[in-house]
Formats: structure tokens, C-alpha cells, sequence
């Protein structure tokens, strides 16, 4: 049996109606917290899939690849660590300017190298794609892979979005 106090009527209120009576440093919260969270699934995502990528290179095939593969695998793997930069960008931001009154500028700075980093793990998830099938079966497979899941890409992380929003 539990006792419970009285009702929380900001409980009963709609999201859009609190966030019209939350202060500009609630908001300023708010959205940092919600980059953190962002951050974290694509920072474990990039990570796996440049592991993924810095492995190949001591696997006994690699010395098979042909140039065009060297150069796709390289172009891959420093997306993904320029990629990883991006997303670690804010943690480092928000280390040298915390407490100094800056939340806003950092929001505004780490919302731009989010969105950078969702274009560099676009690049990267498509382009290890048209890798893998581009070794496993053969050229064609391989940019009709990529390009495939870059469609899904957009279509889930740009198009949707704004389908949803109407």
C-alpha cells in the first residue's frame, strides 16, 4: 500500500503548455540534455563501425583489395575518425565552458557538430555498406548497396521527420 500526495497538476498539463512556462536556463537544460542522449546511441554507433573498419585492415584478404576498394576503406576510415571527433566535439565544449555562463552558445555549437556528425555516420554507414558488398560480390552490388542505404537514410532521417511534424 503506498500513500500518495496530492495530484501534480503540471502532471495533468500538456508538453507543449510546460515547455511555454520553462525559463530560457530550463530550456537551455533541456536541450543539452537531449544532445547528451543523441549523443551516446551515435557516439556507440560510430565507434562500432570504425572498430569495425580499423580490424579489416589485419584481416588476410585485405591485401586483395584493389584500389578503388583502398580508397573507398580509407575515405571510410577517416570519416569515421573525423566523425568521432564531431561527436565528442560537445563533451570537450562543454568541458572547457562550463560554469562559465556559456549553455547557450554551447547548445547552439554542439546542436551544429550533431548534425555533422549524423552526416559523417550517414557516410559512413552507407560507404561500409558498398564496401562489404562491393568485396563480397562485385562492384555494381556494392554502389547499388550504399546507395540503398543511404535512401533509407534519408528517407528515415530527413523525410520522416517532416511527415511526422504535419
Amino acid at each position: 500500500m503506498s500513500v500518495s500526495g496530492p495530484p501534480d497538476p503540471a502532471a495533468e498539463k500538456p508538453a507543449a503548455t510546460l515547455r511555454g512556462t520553462e525559463t530560457d536556463v530550463q530550456r537551455l537544460d533541456r536541450n543539452w540534455l537531449s544532445l547528451l542522449q543523441e549523443l551516446r546511441v551515435t557516439q556507440t554507433g560510430t565507434q562500432i563501425v570504425g572498430g569495425f573498419l580499423l580490424a579489416l585492415a589485419f584481416q588476410p584478404r585485405f591485401t586483395d583489395l584493389d584500389r578503388y576498394q583502398l580508397t573507398v576503406y580509407l575515405i571510410l576510415v577517416a570519416t569515421a575518425a573525423t566523425t568521432t571527433v564531431l561527436a565528442l566535439g560537445p563533451v570537450s565544449l562543454h568541458r572547457l565552458l562550463f560554469g562559465k555562463h556559456a549553455m547557450k552558445q554551447i547548445v547552439r555549437v554542439a546542436d551544429i557538430l550533431v548534425r555533422a556528425t549524423l552526416v559523417g555516420v550517414a557516410v559512413i554507414l552507407s560507404g561500409t555498406t558498398l564496401l562489404v558488398f562491393d568485396v563480397v560480390l562485385d562492384r555494381t552490388a556494392g554502389q547499388l548497396a550504399g546507395a540503398a542505404v543511404l535512401l533509407v537514410i534519408v528517407a528515415v532521417w530527413l523525410i520522416l521527420p517532416r511527415l511526422a511534424k504535419r
